[in-house]
């Protein structure tokens, strides 16, 4: 008997989906096996190789996108020069104004060209950074409370990429709360963990929890793609470029999200990994 995306809620953790079978052993004795497959990994996996794929196809179309957009700006200089006209120069401002804003645009899709600069960094140390960053932006009515695990051993990672990926995480909570509400910063130690089909034995968890109104469930599968986005002013690409930068530094990241509780989690390694 096998039964499909079944909800089960755990004291610990609340409601779950799993896929459900249950086997009678060729026994002497009346046995069965109960097994439990939680989708949430595999949902996960699959989300990650789809974000993967439209990465680089976004990529792609932001170097192709680039190429034109230099050519117009440049013949738009040099037609400026022949006019005598400040209303015609007018226009041709315009069209340098607007390649120079799409030009922008492209490279924050493309992220950073750099390779990460990994060393020996303290997770903690990143988390009261972001914090001091985002006070000087806020007022007491943002609050924030921290729950870290101070036995979290350094992890190995950019310490400038992994400001940035947390200050864009708090940063959209703050906006998603009007700068009015609760930000908790979490740390775990997390076991036998599985990032981009690598096991490995240790890990921390990073979690970004906020009260505000949640996630609009229509965005909550596509958040990290490039150009989605709740907000009317939003461009779409902060979460894409938060996932492209915890992927350069060997982590996953999610999110889950309802009215009153959104929590951004992001893990990686403490050591390098095998296959499983």
């Amino acid at each position: 008997m096998i039964e499909r995306e079944v909800h089960l809620f755990l004291p610990a953790s609340g409601e779950v989906l799993v896929d459900c079978s249950i086997k009678v052993l060729d026994t002497d004795d009346s046995y069965v096996i109960l097994e439990l497959a939680l989708l949430d990994y595999q949902q996960r996996i699959s989300r990650d190789e789809n974000l993967h794929t439209q990465q680089q196809v976004v990529r792609g179309l932001a170097h192709e996108i680039k190429n034109p957009l230099g050519g117009l700006r440049g013949a738009a200089q040099l037609l400026e020069r022949q006019l005598d006209s400040e209303d015609l120069k007018e226009y041709t401002r315009i069209i340098i104004t607007e390649a120079d804003r799409l030009q922008n645009l492209m490279n924050r899709m493309l992220g950073p060209n750099q390779q990460p600069e990994k060393r020996h960094t303290n997770i903690h140390e990143i988390l009261q950074h972001v914090r001091q960053l985002v006070d000087i932006e806020v007022d007491e009515r943002l609050k924030f409370k921290i729950d870290y695990d101070p036995s979290i051993p350094d992890l190995f990672a950019d310490f400038d990429q992994l400001i940035q990926i947390f200050l864009n995480i708090v940063r959209n909570a703050v906006q998603a709360m009007h700068g009015v509400g609760l930000i908790i910063l979490r740390t775990r130690i997390q076991r036998n963990i599985t990032i981009e089909k690598q096991y490995y034995r240790l890990g921390v968890l990073v979690e970004v929890e906020d009260n505000g109104p949640g996630i609009p469930e229509s965005l909550q599968d596509s958040l990290f793609y490039p150009l989605v986005t709740g907000r009317a002013d939003g461009t779409g690409l902060g979460l894409y470029l938060v996932q492209n930068l915890v992927q350069r530094n060997g982590g996953t990241v999610s999110c889950s999200s309802k009215v009153g509780q959104t929590i951004f989690s992001v893990t990686f390694p403490l050591e390098f990994g095998r296959e499983r």
